[in-house]
């Protein structure tokens, strides 16, 4: 409760001339900033696509799918196509794995295998029968299993995940031993994409980095992909909308709309990344955190870990590029790609700056304190135990279920 005195001492102040004259001072700073931020973003986006690099740079693609018939029929398939095209079919492949749909995805992609055969672009597109529930019935549950508190003996989503993500990227590793070579993996999620879209990935920080995402979009304006996104400082978002980040590194690249916006990780639809980790010596490859970690009521997205593990992370970076958006279905596509005007609208952005500063300033979350504790807990039960990815981990268990996935 405020004192009486301090009642009146707050009265005298917003009566004063002084006070009233930097509240106004406040207020149109606040405007003319708003309005140069949105200004920026509004330039940015209509700088002109770049060009192809020269020498042309040989893109391996990757791809896996479960139930995504629509947006495979209306939009992915082409966008391929049209991607490969542009690329020019010698310097790419497309690796795609499907498994387990119950819709016609299977169908959808079998087109697209005989289209990348009839224009002549190296490819590799497996459809699988093996359905959830064959996995969950397998015989060998050792490794990715546990026993959750359903009483219960559960696969994990995470490394199952992984374990499907590793396998679009076989030909990457064979073509390697032959002699042919990929100056970098592209990896696309099930999104509404154009290669204008990927064409700016690939140039993110005039094309040097570790990696580079899209920022994708539901259910705009929120983003998508919380489980794989940390900032700078390896903390997941303050706001779910722009503009996102408590780290002052990331979140004033954002809002000055710059094309690579420093992160620990990302994944948010579409991934751009420099081929050699995967195919020397360091054998980068995608993973779930130890199963005894995870006993501990602890998860780790596998498209985080991949940038823990990644050595040229912390030498080259991993960046978000904003001006690439993507969209799970053609209408978040639109909405963050309108025909007139910024994509964030100049009050989304004098209303999400607030909001953001409010939550750094406020909230006080104890999410990474119950991570740390449990991490401290499993290194002591075993000797050198050691997760390099802690910056991705969520009190989340997750396993695999005939009809999805499910958290328990």
């Amino acid at each position: 409760m405020i004192s009486h005195g301090n009642r009146l001492f707050l009265r005298r102040l917003l009566r004063s001339r002084t006070t009233k004259i930097l509240l106004v001072l406040l207020v149109v700073v606040n405007i003319l900033d708003v309005l140069r931020i949105h200004r920026n973003i509004l330039d940015a986006d209509r700088t002109p696509t770049p060009k192809l690099s020269q020498p042309a740079e040989r893109i391996y693609i990757a791809s896996m799918h479960f139930n995504n018939e629509d947006i495979l029929k209306k939009h992915w398939n082409n966008a391929v196509i049209e991607l490969a095209k542009t690329l020019h079919p010698e310097n790419v492949f497309v690796s795609v794995y499907e498994s387990g749909s119950w819709d016609n995805s299977k169908a959808e992609l079998l087109k697209l295998d005989k289209e990348l055969e009839r224009l002549g672009v190296p490819h590799r597109v497996e459809v699988s029968d093996v359905t959830h529930e064959n996995e969950l019935n397998a015989e060998n549950k050792d490794e990715g299993w546990i026993d959750t508190a359903r009483g219960k003996r559960e696969l994990r989503r995470i490394p199952y995940l992984a374990k499907l993500r590793n396998k679009t990227l076989r030909d990457l590793l064979e073509l390697h031993k032959k002699g042919t070579r990929f100056d970098k993996v592209l990896f696309l999620n099930d999104v509404v994409f154009t290669t204008d879209d990927v064409l700016k990935l690939l140039d993110t920080n005039g094309g040097d980095y570790a990696a580079a995402c899209s920022l994708d979009f539901s259910k705009p304006p929120s983003y998508y992909d919380t489980f794989a996104l940390r900032d700078a400082a390896g903390q997941s978002h303050t706001t779910q909308s722009w503009p996102y980040f408590k780290s002052s590194a990331s979140r004033n690249a954002l809002v000055n709309h710059l094309d690579a916006v420093p992160v620990t990780s990302c994944w948010n639809g579409i991934v751009v990344m420099p081929a050699e980790p995967f195919v020397s010596s360091s054998k980068l490859r995608f993973r779930g955190v130890a199963d005894s970690l995870a006993e501990h009521h602890l998860e780790g997205s596998e498209c985080c870990l991949i940038h823990a593990d990644n050595p040229l992370s912390k030498t080259r970076g991993v960046y978000l590029n904003p001006r690439v958006r993507v969209g799970y279905n053609m209408a978040a596509y639109q909405a963050v790609h309108p025909e007139e005007g910024a994509w964030v609208s100049v009050w989304d952005i004098f209303s999400g700056l607030w909001i953001n500063r409010l939550k750094r300033w406020t909230v006080v979350t104890f999410e990474k304190w119950v991570v740390r504790r449990r991490i401290t807990k499993w290194e002591k039960e075993g000797l050198g135990r050691r997760e390099p990815g802690e910056f991705c981990l969520i009190n989340e268990m997750q396993v695999l279920v005939a009809r999805g996935w499910a958290h328990v």
